[in-house]
Formats: structure tokens, sequence, C-alpha cells
């Protein structure tokens, strides 16, 4: 019932795509003044076709060249076509990027706008075979620097929030928005696709590349940020923190605004660098349901596999959540859940004595009561997973008295160093797997209660 609704979902979201985005008047930015010549701010010039598009109903593009530019706004109506020889360049200026509200980790705050924004609008169309280019390495040095000089004052966790780094693209309180094409996306300042507040969005056929010219701190993938009908498909992703990632808040903050991530398809793509396959969280207040992630293949540059990740403060759930058929090659841990995710960025106290401090590091240290903060997942089926060179098959733990519930693992293959633990489970149910282990072993189970199918070989690799 689960995979027939969420097909249904998926067929809807392109359907109405492709009927809704028929264009028919095309507006160079040329025509209103971009120079392209990598130097000169086109931002003006660019808006201005995009402007004219969207009255008309068309298209706003532009002819092969470089064009630096600050913060674009797309607006209903309209298709922006980024065509192959084209490179938008990210202006270096923060000036060129207007602070506006919007969600950043988890918190409602003021940060400079993308690079890219569909902002309160619908039926917005972006593709091309050109590129997105957010000239990323002058907004690592800064977070670098900052974080260096905050560690030391036990302020690891405000760094990503007080130092102002531009998303690539933003797709906020907006619906029947449609990414894809084979756009390369590319050194993103901060996260490179951040989907908040909206519905219906179809993300298919985007190239992440942030790992050119170093390794951008948080420059995640693709975040589904308390939104739903969300599909993403055809992604090809190079980054250097989370890749395909589901959020819904933060803290007290999250457990204010309290709106879901659900009814969102992950599917068919390929992650050669990144944090994990899939992650939920770690912003997780919110909650989760009806996710579906299939057809998934991770490499050796990525960590994890399946990742989940909260924290004691974060609060929120997890339910109907289907991850099946991913290959992962030379991914350390195949199954990776924490509920204690990195406390010197997840758990955030002032020091003593600080004072004149910004209104969101008073949201951010807002204390959430315990029975608020636990957070809960259940009813978490994952199948079909092939996964080889692995270092840990499983490493599992939650809470005591916030178990991690109802959780079904079949069909797992994976050859692995050593089985790991799974610890703070209830009612897991392990069946039709094979797991060979370097030194022998099966899973550690610390306070779990786990229907452990005794028909599968623990030992030497085949």
């Amino acid at each position: 019932m689960v995979k027939r609704a969420l097909a249904t979902f998926s067929l809807t979201i392109f359907l109405g795509a492709a009927t809704a985005m028929a264009a028919s008047v095309t507006f160079f930015a040329n025509g209103y003044g971009a120079k392209g010549d990598g130097n000169t701010l086109d931002t003006a010039a660019i808006q201005k076709a995009i402007d004219a598009a969207a009255a008309a109903g068309g298209t706003a593009t532009l002819k092969p060249g470089v064009y630096r530019t600050g913060s674009l706004f797309l607006k209903s109506g309209m298709t922006f076509d980024v065509p192959e020889g084209v490179t938008l360049l990210g202006s270096e200026n923060i000036e060129d990027y207007p602070m506006l509200p919007t969600r950043i980790a988890g918190i409602e705050m003021t940060w400079p706008s993308a690079l890219i924004n569909v902002r309160d609008q619908h039926d917005v169309k972006i593709t091309g075979k050109g590129i997105i280019d957010g000239d990323g390495p002058i907004w690592w040095k800064s977070y670098w620097d900052l974080r260096a000089s905050y560690e030391p004052k036990g302020l690891r966790w405000a760094a990503d929030y007080d130092c102002r780094r531009p998303r690539l693209m933003l797709i906020q309180n907006s619906s029947h928005i449609e990414l894809g094409g084979g756009i390369e996306l590319k050194r993103s300042g901060f996260w490179t696709v951040q989907i908040l507040y909206s519905h219906d969005i179809h993300v298919n056929g985007v190239v992440i590349r942030n790992n050119e010219g170093g390794k951008g701190p948080s420059t995640d993938g693709i975040d589904i940020d308390s939104s739903r009908k969300v599909l993403v498909e055809h992604a090809d992703i190079d980054v250097n923190d989370d890749a395909l990632c589901l959020k819904a808040g933060r803290d007290a903050d999250g457990l204010r605004v309290n709106r879901p991530t659900e009814d969102i398809i992950l599917r068919d793509s390929i992650i050669r660098h990144g944090a994990a396959a899939v992650t939920i969280g770690s912003e997780t207040s919110g909650g989760f349901r009806n996710i579906e992630a299939y057809n998934l293949t991770a490499l050796s540059g990525v960590p994890s596999g399946i990742l989940f990740k909260s924290a004691h403060t974060r609060g929120g759930f997890a339910e109907n959540i289907r991850m099946h058929d991913l290959t992962l090659e030379g991914v350390a841990i195949p199954i990776h859940i924490t509920m204690n995710w990195n406390p010197s960025y997840s758990y955030a106290t002032l020091p003593e004595g600080m004072k004149d401090i910004p209104p969101y590091w008073v949201t951010l240290t807002t204390k959430v009561p315990e029975d608020e903060g636990l957070p809960h997942f259940r009813d978490v089926h994952i199948w079909n997973i092939k996964a080889t060179d692995a270092k840990r098959a499983f490493e599992v733990s939650a809470y005591p008295n916030a178990t991690l519930d109802d959780f079904r693992l079949d069909h797992l293959d994976i050859d692995a160093a050593t089985a790991g633990t799974i610890a703070n489970a209830k009612n897991w149910t392990l069946s039709n797997n094979s797991i060979h282990t370097v030194d022998g072993t099966k899973p550690v189970f610390t306070d779990a209660t786990v229907n452990d199918s005794k028909d599968v070989p623990y030992g030497e690799p085949k």
C-alpha cells in the first residue's frame, strides 16, 4: 500500500510539471545588458530577463559566457534555462545576497539569500546543461577561520550560524517546482539545494560537485526541510557533508514550528562523496513520515550508508520509513543510527559571563524538557542492501527511555571487518541476512529485543 501511494505521487508530480511548464517566449539576459565576461556583475540584467519571462509566462536564458552574479529571484509561471556553455558564478561580496527570513540548520532566522531563489512562488522550472557555481572557497575559508577562533571558547555550535555563507539554491514556501535536466551545481558556499516549507517538488537529473578547489564545510547536496511531496531522482552527488538529507527543525525552535517532512521519494542516484547515501536528521524536531529511498549507490568516499542522527534535545519522530536496494561499495558503516550525534555541535550552552549575544543564540540555547527532547524512531523497514568492504555492519544506538522500535532488516548482504553493535532497540526483526565478517562475529545486542534468524552465516567473507 505504501509503495503504491508513493508511486502514484511521483507520476503526478512528473506529469503536472511537464504540463504546467509550456513556455513560449524566450528572453535573453544579454538583451538587458548582461556581459558574461566573468568580471562584470550581471545581477540586475539577469533579473530583468527573469522578470520579463515571468510576466509573459516564458523562458529567461543567457548566451554562452561566465556571468558573475548575486542573488537572483525566480517567479511563478516561468522557466529559467541555464544552457550548456553558460556558467553563473556567484559574487564574492556578501552584500550581493540580501538578508531575508528563512531557516538555517533547523533555526528560523535572517540569513543571506541564496544565489538562485524560488520564494513564495509556484510553477517554476529550472533546467539546462550549464553550470551554477557558488565560488565556494572564499566562503569555506571564512568558516574555517571563524571556527578556529570559536572552538577554544566552547562555541563550536555557533560557528555554522555566525558564519553567513550563501546557499546555492533555495526553494522556500513554493510548490510545483521542477529542477534538473543535467544542470551542474558546484562549489556551494553552504548547502547546495534547500527545499524548505514547500510541496510538489521534482528534482530530476542534477549533478552536484562541491569538492572542487577544496573540501567545502556544510556543503550538503539536497536538503528536504519540513516539506512534503518531493521526488528526487537521477542525482549524481559529490559533496563534503550530507548528500540526500531530510530535515525538520532543531530543538526548541523546531518543536515550535512543528512541521514534518513527509511523502518523500529518493531514488536512482549515485553518491560519490558525502556523509551518507541517505540521511535523516540531525534536525528531527518536526518529524518524518512516509519516506522511501531506493536504487541508490554510494562509493568509498561515503562513510555511512543509511544514517539516522538526532540528539536528546531535538525531539521529533520518524515512522513509515522504507529504504531498500542500496549498493554500498567500501562504505564504512552500512547501517548507522545515533541519537546522540556530534555533541559539541548538537548541544548549545553559553560560556559563563558571555553577554550581548545575538537573538538566535538565545533560540539555540533555549532548554528543551527531557520528555520533549527525546526523538522516537519506529516502523522502519530496510532491505536488499548489498555492502562490500565495510568496517562495521551496524552501529546503532538510541536511549533506554526512547528506543528504536519495530525495525525490520532483511535480505542484507554485508561483507565487513566486524559485525558491530545494536543498542536500545525494541522489537527488531532480522531475517534472511548474510553478514560476513572477517573476525567471525555477529552483532552485539545491548538493551535490545531482537529476533535474529539463525539461518544466516557469520564468518569469513565469501
